[in-house]
């Protein structure tokens, strides 16, 4: 699946890379089980990413239990809405 590379979803919970590319920040993503994915800085502009900031900020405020932000949405409806970004 393309959106699997477009957002470098790294390949093992186990060995989180801190390391993120220029222009890119990381979010981990899921309502059990959470995957980081790197995602691009010029999500934050966008109305439906900024949708899902506000759920984060609603159930965590400051405080993200995985130590990054975190979103809690279905692993599903994240590549669902970044899917559409890429596009746009």
């Amino acid at each position: 699946m393309a959106i699997h590379k477009i957002l470098r979803r790294s390949l093992s919970s186990e060995k989180r890379s801190t390391q993120v590319p220029k222009g890119h920040f990381a979010v981990y993503v899921g309502e059990s089980e959470k995957k980081r994915f790197v995602i691009p800085l010029s999500y934050l502009n966008n109305p439906s990413f900024q949708e899902l900031l506000c759920q984060a900020e609603e159930k965590f405020g400051f405080y993200h239990p995985m130590g990054g932000l975190t979103i809690p949405c279905s692993e599903k409806l994240f590549i669902n809405v970044t899917s559409h970004l890429r596009k746009a």
